[in-house]
């Protein structure tokens, strides 16, 4: 089975990736109307604040940056190494922790703040039906 061309043809690999109207992906965090703290998953109540019934769903930037980076040398049979996994603070709330592409996995071309945007594509996997996935990763942003 071919990779669909199509974005809006792969389903999310993660809760947290949405599509609008028009089918742009973005991502999808919890803000709590209490304290104002950011979170990636649903929850009941805030674990900054404590607060119940407080959270309520918002769409996070797609600009960040680097917070913390490491370069992975050995991974699970069939995927390709060495790649960056990152941490990043998104602008306005959230962390994510996700790849960083678009760049050498060499420490030297990492910084600590870089800024990078999100950028979403097909996750390079497929289920047992065939099905591909939506994934999001992270990509250095033009200075």
């Amino acid at each position: 089975m071919e990779t669909p061309a199509d974005p809006a043809a792969l389903k999310p690999a993660v809760s947290c990736i949405k599509t609008d109207s028009a089918g742009k992906p973005y991502l999808e965090g919890h803000k709590c109307s209490a304290c104002g703290e950011v979170f990636m998953e649903t929850r009941r109540g805030c674990p900054k604040c404590f607060a119940v019934g407080t959270l309520s769903p918002v769409k996070l930037s797609d600009k960040g940056k680097l917070y913390n980076w490491t370069v992975v040398y050995r991974n699970f049979p069939g995927v390709p190494v060495p790649f960056v996994s990152a941490i990043v603070d998104l602008e306005g709330g959230g962390t994510l922790k996700g790849n960083l592409i678009e760049v050498e996995p060499d420490p030297a071309k990492l910084k600590f703040d870089m800024p990078v945007k999100v950028v979403f594509g097909d996750a390079g996997r497929t289920d047992k039906a065939g099905n591909h996935y939506l994934a999001y990763f992270f990509a250095p942003e033009a200075a």
